[in-house]
């Protein structure tokens, strides 16, 4: 079967397919319910009439579907992400609102067809309108990229075209999470979202449009490059985590190590801010001596013990629940890993010992170490922890990993000059998958 290309999908484009109304074949009812453009318009309306594109659907012989499949991946186009939602919308789909917002998974459906990728980052999505410029949507959280696929064939699958389906590399392309990143002086995490593809023209201050506002941290990068942003100085990340209002206009923060906790910088005012947002449905992510939130904010998830780095190791990836199996098997199929449950770190931190399985679920560990003691390299919860786990909507990942691949922030490297190369290593592709996991809905549980 010839692969079908996809293009951008504009609204008005959205609009005009949903417009035309036809009886392609026997139609057979939608999934639509209220949101994500999931109208109410399946294949059977009010009285068994059918509507917009719920008329193309058509029932194939031998219990066959028409269906669509293919891979989707991060925006740098060669990273493939599981669970991704792929479905064709059954009406206009609505813009995002910012700032912070408590996003539970649901178990409802989505759009008039919908499914998720896999471990591998395919996906196979049945019962798809058979029909031309068919509108498909791909999404995780709030980023979303709306494509549209120029000739759907009744009755047999349509492969999409290989490294086409990606999510937005800039807003022009589709829907970006408002992020906020603080640098810091031990780690680079502005250049790892480069590295997964996000064009530069979305690094920005706090006062400007990009989708990644940089703040200052202690010891990191402090402002852009002459030819980015004209040189423009960042605001102190102080004034981030100030206040639960400064935070909550973001989805996502990141928080870069900066060499130590630095708790001048943070004052018991700022905890508050912190744990305020996440329980409100933000996203923190964490590195190393960041681990001062976890001490003040959550004590009780984690036991703290700062130990010697451990330099180079050999960790396990906990594959006792479902998405730590599956990132296990992630790591297998981008080539992070040569041996299922096994990762290699280069400079490895040390500063958590172990976590509360009751608040927190460890990813990667390692029960022996050189220190004597076990250490949890990464590791995640969700709050508020006096919630139940169903009611929960803040997640917070804490990794004791680095941007390992000698890019780096100080003052001296004015942003992006600091980000020295383009190529994912083994644990960056850990940090990556959790970009990208971090951004979706919380699901119950404490994972």
């Amino acid at each position: 079967m010839r692969r079908a290309r996809v293009v951008g999908l504009m609204a008005v484009g959205l609009m005009v397919v949903l417009g035309v109304v036809g009886c392609g074949g026997k139609a057979t009812p939608g999934n639509g319910d209220g949101g994500n453009g999931n109208g109410d318009g399946g294949g059977n309306g009010d009285g068994g009439v059918c509507v917009g594109l719920g008329c193309y659907q058509v029932t194939c012989p031998g219990g066959g579907t028409t269906s669509l499949s293919g891979t989707i991946y991060a925006p740098n186009g060669t990273l493939p992400l599981p669970h991704v939602q792929v479905y064709v919308p059954s009406g206009p789909v609505a813009p995002f609102a910012d700032g912070v917002s408590c996003e539970r998974c649901t178990s409802g459906p989505v759009g008039l067809v919908s499914t998720e990728t896999d471990a591998m980052g395919h996906f196979a999505l049945g019962n798809v309108p058979a029909t031309q410029n068919v509108p498909l949507v791909v999404q995780v959280g709030h980023w979303r990229r709306q494509l549209t696929v120029p000739n759907v064939t009744a009755c047999v699958d349509t492969p999409l075209d290989a490294g086409q389906i990606r999510l937005p590399k800039n807003k022009s392309e589709g829907d970006i999470p408002q992020m906020a990143l603080t640098t810091g002086g031990a780690d680079a995490l502005e250049c790892l979202l480069r590295k997964i593809g996000l064009d530069d023209s979305e690094f920005t201050t706090d006062q400007a449009a990009g989708r990644v506002h940089l703040y200052a941290g202690e010891g990191g990068t402090d402002r852009f490059t002459a030819t980015l942003n004209g040189g423009a100085a960042l605001a102190n990340a102080t004034t981030l985590w100030g206040t639960v209002a400064s935070l909550s206009r973001y989805q996502i923060v990141f928080f870069s190590c900066e060499g130590g906790q630095h708790s001048e910088t943070k004052p018991a005012a700022s905890v508050q801010a912190v744990t305020g947002y996440v329980d409100l449905g933000g996203r923190l992510f964490a590195s190393h001596w960041h681990n001062y939130w976890l001490q003040e904010g959550w004590p009780d998830t984690v036991t703290l013990d700062f130990q010697p780095d451990l330099n180079n190791i050999v960790a396990d990836v906990d594959t006792t629940f479902e998405r730590g199996a599956e990132l296990a098997q992630w790591l297998v199929n981008v080539q992070a890993s040569t041996t299922l449950r096994k990762i290699d770190i280069t400079a490895a931190q040390h500063t958590v010992t172990g976590v509360d399985a009751t608040l927190a679920q460890r990813w990667i560990y390692k029960d022996q170490t050189a220190n004597g003691t076990p250490s949890v390299q990464y590791l995640s919860f969700t709050t508020p922890l006096t919630a139940a786990e169903d009611q929960r909507c803040g997640r917070v990942v804490f990794s004791d990993i680095h941007v390992s691949s000698g890019d780096s922030s100080s003052p001296g490297d004015r942003f992006p000059t600091g980000c020295t190369t383009t190529g994912l290593t083994p644990q960056e592709k850990v940090l990556a998958y959790m970009v990208f996991d971090i951004a979706g809905c919380v699901e119950p549980g404490i994972d």
